[in-house]
């Protein structure tokens, strides 16, 4: 291994032979890092947690400590981190809760950019980008392939829809659809449009993205419409789809309600 010697390393941590750590770096009890990590200077993971593979975790940043919830009693919640991921200078990934299920999950190949932030019981999925300084309350759920934007936070609860996109500087207290593109501060965020771009580039079919398309355009774009008939219109005309299904059913099991789109949509 090779660990700086001004680096501080747990005995009742596993660190892979290969794993870097730089100086001044402290690993404590309870930490696993897997084969091929990167562990940059300054920074702090604290147990229990579990890295994967591949990860690069850069200055000061902060892992695995305890959730910032009045009701933790200092239970051994985790961190769990999968492989390959990017987590830039002074972010920070809190552990679970007991009563939130007691892991805070992040995939694999995701982006998380400077001053990030992460909170309990977060689940966050595959080659997601969280943009400097995005703040995630709480039990937050980021689907794959989405990108939440700087300066951006959540409600606890709230859910971020496989491929979506969320605008810098906004307020998220509803949950955002998959595939939109959404804006607004809190209480004003609304839906500006379909992510066809991010959709195009992760080699999406064409007929796919025109299935999507009609769907939003029945869900949000049908005025004479109530929430269930446009969901029963949606599922009749284009369901069978899996990319559609799945824009159905995240709408349906939204306990928070979805953001809507804008009024000159």
């Amino acid at each position: 291994m090779n660990i700086h010697p001004t680096a501080v390393v747990s005995e009742d941590s596993q660190l892979h032979e290969s794993v870097t750590v730089g100086p001044f770096s402290v690993i404590e009890a309870g930490v696993t890092i897997g084969a091929g990590s990167t562990v940059a200077t300054h920074v702090r993971i604290s147990g229990p947690t579990i890295i994967g593979e591949n990860n690069t975790i850069d200055s000061f940043a902060a892992l695995g400590g305890a959730p910032q919830d009045i009701g933790y009693k200092g239970e051994p919640t985790e961190l769990i981190i999968g492989n390959e991921n990017l987590i830039r200078e002074y972010a920070s990934i809190h552990r679970g809760t007991v009563k939130g299920g007691g892991k805070t999950i992040l995939g694999n190949k995701n982006m998380i950019m400077a001053y990030a932030h992460l909170g309990h019981d977060c689940i966050i999925g595959n080659s997601v980008i969280i943009v400097n300084a995005a703040h995630l309350s709480g039990h937050t759920e980021v689907a794959d392939n989405a990108t939440v934007g700087g300066l951006t936070g959540t409600h606890q609860f709230s859910r971020i829809g496989t491929f979506s996109f969320i605008g810098g500087g906004s307020a998220v207290s509803k949950d955002v659809p998959p595939y939109a593109m959404v804006t607004g501060e809190r209480g004003q965020m609304r839906i500006s449009g379909l992510n066809k771009v991010g959709l195009r580039r992760s080699g999406m079919a064409r007929a796919t993205i025109a299935k999507i398309d009609a769907a939003y355009r029945i869900l949000f774009h049908s005025p004479e419409l109530l929430h269930n008939e446009a969901l029963d219109k949606a599922e009749q005309e284009l369901g069978g789809c899996a990319e559609v299904d799945v824009l159905l059913e995240f709408i349906r099991s939204s306990k928070r309600g979805v953001v809507k789109r804008t009024k000159k949509s």
